[in-house]
């Protein structure tokens, strides 16, 4: 479906007049998102092993920096929880344990040299960005970068659970996974009543607000502090103390907060700097390029989702949204700081709130500014019980049941590659995960008769130019690893000679899924530009499954034969019904014949049928047969077969257009990088 036409001068922008303009729709976007990003950016600071405050200094930071800097109207920019593994990791590896026990010493040294860390994925992710690096996103096969976040959501949920419940927990995913039995038995019964409370009120508050729409406003982070703040206060968290519950003493304090400054201003009492002889170490730059490869991905990953949303169609300069992301980066490790990205959730909150420029995204970080520099003594009232309850729920949302459904409906062998990332990530790290999932996709490229070769080379040539539309003509292979030149191809003939473009698709023994949901990007693309963009020749190639965005294989292509046995009188009626269903042609033959009642009788006459035969996809046969089940045999005598048959042509089989049958699964996969 094509999209609706956007008159240029509607559109709002990112200047000195959107500001005024349009100040009242980002001013109170700008506010319901703080209210979103303030217990998440705690949250996730904390859980990163970096001092809480940490995270609001990103967020403050990105709101500045990218509204300066990027074009990306809509995102917002801050803390991500996918970042969270990395995080974490690279404390580790410098003798932190994320303040497992408080914040010690060890923990200081720790951070300070992840901070260092972060100075130089930052200037990286700046490079990356000035020599028009952004397109590497693109590489990545999307059900790996899928497996990966599944499994961050479940590191996550094994990380947090034990501080939802008032525990003290370290080690790695798998090993807290087995330990959730005893973080249980040994829960604070305090404590976990803060975390399971705000658990439920995180699952069950979006379904409250669909059933109350004018609820929808109040976001549930926020309805989370409203009732684990008091709770804290019922339960006297500010002050050490002790209580007995079935024979059990439980100890309560503020370790249990949020440790925030005591004093107005308190904040900049906090700036730290990175210690810079920590990038001497080895070590060191494993985490730099987990920070570099990761974070970029993400932040890649999320804009273009975002853009994708975007009411206006504005289109993100993905170099520029690079540099400014990494420009931040680098402010805020240089005062102690998180990394940021262009975060999802946030972002998709700034859409629903009716943001119209980037300076909604410059409000929120004003009014987190404000919030942390004259009231940090309320913050420090928030449990860290509830914060955790968040960013499990945000796990959760990585890590979705229907995430690994709807893998399986694009493809078996995608979910084959999501799986095995997921496992690999748990297992190892993200890095060797990743690469894992990749490397499952190439071996499966190759068993699908992949010329090894043409992997990461495709074979492309421009085969007609009439002047105003042009003809690529690619074979051998198009998959992620060879996407990258095709889409400069593309790009260069088309979008930046102001040409349409044809891509034929033919001679290609494989084009796989990640490449199927590029396609589908381009043609957005150029119908931003008033262009068309389309690809040929996939009509010859067997998908996969049925969803509309599967892998597709040269080939013979698998359908469905049905046959019919009825009487004469019935053929006009099972004609109409075939045809109104989908069908795209039918066969009736005038026949004679005996069913098992006419063989039994002695006369034996054979008596007049009509044989009707129907080709099409599964759905079309599946619905036919419903309805035969359903209406037709309930009422008339008929017998009807189903086989599988290959055709050498899919599209000539497809439903009619108008017709009850949609052509294929046509949902599409919209990318949420974080999960929500």
């Amino acid at each position: 479906m094509s999209s609706p036409i956007i008159n240029p001068g509607d559109v709002p922008r990112g200047n000195l007049q959107g500001f005024t303009r349009y100040f009242k729709h980002d001013f109170i976007s700008g506010l319901l998102v703080f209210l979103i990003a303030l217990p998440l950016c705690l949250g996730i600071s904390i859980a990163s092993g970096y001092p809480p405050i940490a995270g609001i200094f990103t967020a403050i930071i990105g709101s500045v920096v990218a509204t300066l800097m990027s074009n990306s109207e809509l995102t917002i920019k801050g803390p991500a929880a996918g970042l969270i593994v990395i995080a974490i990791g690279c404390i580790g590896a410098f003798g932190g344990d994320g303040m497992v026990g408080g914040w010690s010493e060890a923990d200081q040294a720790a951070y300070r040299a992840a901070l260092a860390v972060g100075v130089a994925a930052a200037v990286l992710q700046v490079f990356f960005g000035i020599f028009r690096a952004g397109i590497l996103g693109e590489f990545f096969p999307i059900s790996a970068v899928h497996g990966m976040l599944a499994a961050i959501g479940v590191i996550i949920i094994a990380k947090q659970i034990p501080v939802a419940l008032g525990v003290s927990a370290s080690g790695g995913p798998l090993e807290l996974i087995q330990q959730i039995p005893h973080f249980i038995a040994a829960a604070n019964p305090a404590i976990a009543a803060i975390g399971l409370t705000s658990v439920l009120i995180m699952f069950l508050w979006p379904i409250v607000g669909n059933k109350l729409p004018m609820l929808k406003v109040l976001p549930s982070p926020l309805i989370v502090l409203v009732a684990a703040i008091p709770m804290g206060m019922v339960f006297d968290l500010m002050h050490e103390h002790s209580y007995t519950l079935q024979n059990h003493e439980y100890q309560l304090g503020e370790n249990y907060l949020v440790a925030m400054p005591e004093r107005v201003f308190g904040m900049f009492d906090s700036l730290t700097t990175p210690d810079f002889s920590a990038l001497q170490q080895p070590v060191a730059w494993k985490w730099v390029f987990m920070f570099f490869i990761i974070g970029s991905l993400e932040s890649l990953l999320s804009a273009k989702a975002v853009d994708l949303i975007d009411p206006w169609r504005r289109k993100t300069n993905m170099d520029r949204d690079m540099v400014a992301v990494g420009a931040g980066n680098l402010c805020c490790a240089l005062v102690g700081g998180l990394p940021m990205i262009s975060e999802i959730v946030r972002s998709k909150a700034n859409i629903d709130n009716g943001a119209r420029t980037r300076f909604a995204d410059l409000w929120h970080g004003m009014f987190l500014l404000v919030c942390v520099a004259f009231i940090p003594m309320v913050l420090h009232r928030i449990p860290m019980a509830a914060l955790a309850a968040m960013l499990i729920y945000t796990g959760f949302r990585l890590a979705h049941p229907t995430e690994f459904f709807n893998v399986w409906k694009i493809g078996r062998e995608q979910l084959v590659i999501f799986v095995v990332t997921l496992i690999a990530v748990l297992a190892t790290d993200l890095l060797i995960g990743i690469a894992i999932g990749i490397a499952t996709k190439v071996v499966i490229h190759l068993s699908n008769g992949v010329p090894l070769r043409s992997l990461f080379k495709p074979e492309i040539e421009v085969s007609s130019d009439d002047g105003r539309t042009v003809r690529l003509t690619a074979y051998k292979s198009a998959v992620f690893s060879n996407w990258i030149p095709i889409r400069r191809q593309i790009e260069r003939v088309g979008l930046l000679q102001d040409k349409n473009v044809e891509l034929d698709l033919a001679e290609v023994e494989l084009v796989d899924h990640t490449v199927m949901d590029k396609l589908h990007e381009m043609e957005n693309d150029f119908q931003q530009q008033g262009l068309q963009f389309t690809a040929l020749g996939l009509e010859s190639h067997q998908p996969f499954a049925d969803h509309a965005q599967s892998a597709r294989r040269k080939g013979l292509c698998t359908v469905q034969r049905l046959t019919i046995m009825t009487d004469p009188e019935l053929e006009e009626e099972l004609e109409n019904a075939i045809v109104a269903l989908g069908a795209s042609g039918y066969t009736s033959t005038p026949c004679r014949g005996l069913g098992r009642r006419g063989i039994t009788n002695e006369f034996r006459t054979p008596r007049a049928q009509v044989r009707i035969e129907v080709i099409g996809t599964k759905g079309i046969c599946d619905s036919v047969v419903d309805y035969l089940r359903r209406d037709a045999q309930t009422q008339h005598p008929l017998v009807f077969t189903v086989e599988e048959v290959r055709v050498a042509r899919l599209d000539a089989f497809a439903p009619v257009p108008g017709s009850n049958q949609p052509a294929v699964d046509q949902e599409e996969e919209h990318l949420d990088p974080v999960g929500h």
